[in-house]
């Protein structure tokens, strides 16, 4: 396997059950593709594995599906090697969902028939069908995607017990501990120019808000006069009960640590300045949680499982791998697109755009989701935090 993808793994496999409606899933699909019968696939085999095969147009579904899902790994889908990576994890969820209980195929086709229908719900209809046109899927796809990669989740899920489920919440309780914040952000990259601050010009602005607010002048006010984050300006500023895990770590431990209702010293994270005020908020508590709460943590275990398993184990399960080759410059130029790396990038662009307004998750802003994309790309094998 490749260690610097470890953590796009973990973002792929546990991500759909915990944030469906911020449309981030991933797993691996290839049945009933537009009502055409598998035996009709005569396009070459792209891996093998203990019990089955891969094709080329196989994997080719693959890619529009996560493209589809997870638009900012668009670029990296040009990429040799996480190609390689992602055709190991289509193997990984065929190979463990043909093994899987009865149980767990029709628990996990409930689960993701559930899922599916309020991701497509949070998505207005001729946003959800143009996005879907761009990667020439339909909802059937889409659909059996899910169901795999849920079926492996319930089948793994069998053997968590309560005891770890605890640890797990202990282990992360940023996850359930949220928080009401008010903050205005000074931008290292002027929103109107599009040209970079210097770090002291940015900090300057900050502590002139910063005045203003301990003047006691009104912190909606200020923000939408002077914040530059589009995700909470016009609302004065306000990230409303969100969980802390969400933001960007300097964000998430000052959301954390500062008293409430004090005005914060500027804090830096790395879309600039941010001055902050905590109006409430509310500590994790295991004896509190819900019982979709504890379902999230118990998938969470489980998804850790088939991340063992796709390090430990899969290179034993694999046979071979034989993905053409593309020329393209290893950043993942949009180059070299052609039939042979089946994957169909036309309309990405809007497809992207569709998606992250259309799910209105916070990718853009500087709460960002963790850092989680910024994480990925540059391959960092850090713990996973997509929650």
């Amino acid at each position: 396997m490749l260690p610097k993808y470890k953590k796009v793994g973990k973002v792929l496999s546990v991500s759909m059950v915990a944030v469906l409606s911020l449309s981030l899933l991933a797993a691996c699909g290839k049945k009933e593709e537009a009502a055409t019968p598998e035996t009709n696939d005569t396009s070459a085999v792209v891996a093998t594995y203990d019990g089955g095969t891969i094709t080329a147009n196989e994997f080719d579904m693959e890619q529009r599906v996560m493209k589809f899902l997870y638009p900012e790994y668009a670029q990296m889908m040009e990429m040799d090697d996480f190609k390689d990576y992602l055709v190991r994890q289509e193997v990984a969820y065929e190979y463990l969902s043909g093994k899987a209980s009865e149980e767990a195929k029709t628990e996990g086709a409930k689960t993701a028939t559930e899922q599916f229908d309020k991701m497509k719900a949070s998505v207005q209809a001729d946003q959800w069908t143009e996005m879907l046109k761009a990667q020439n899927l339909t909802d059937q796809n889409i659909k059996d995607y899910m169901t795999r990669i849920m079926t492996v989740i319930k089948d793994k899920e069998t053997g968590v017990t309560e005891d770890a489920i605890k640890k797990e919440f202990e282990t992360n309780k940023d996850q359930f501990t949220t928080a009401s914040v008010r903050h205005v952000l000074i931008n290292f990259t002027d929103p109107d120019t599009q040209k970079e601050r210097k770090k002291e010009d940015a900090l300057k602005i900050a502590k002139e808000v910063k005045t203003k607010l301990d003047a006691g002048e009104d912190f909606a006010k200020i923000a939408k006069e002077y914040s530059e984050d589009p995700g909470s300006a016009e609302k004065g500023g306000l990230y409303e009960n969100t969980p802390v895990s969400n933001w960007v770590d300097a964000f998430k431990e000052a959301a954390k640590t500062l008293p409430l209702n004090k005005i914060s010293d500027p804090v830096e994270t790395e879309y600039g300045y941010h001055v902050m005020k905590v109006e409430s908020r509310t500590e994790a508590d295991y004896g509190k949680l819900t019982d979709e709460q504890k379902e999230t943590l118990k998938s969470q275990l489980a998804a850790a499982e088939i991340d063992t398993f796709m390090t430990n184990e899969l290179d034993k399960v694999v046979k071979e791998v034989n993905l053409p080759k593309t020329e393209q410059a290893e950043e993942g130029t949009t180059e070299g697109t052609d039939g042979t790396s089946g994957t169909g990038t036309e309309g990405d662009q809007s497809t992207e755009t569709k998606t992250d307004e259309s799910t209105s998750t916070d990718k853009k802003t500087d709460q960002g989701t963790t850092g989680t994309d910024a994480d990925a790309t540059t391959g960092d094998s850090a713990d996973t935090s997509s929650k």
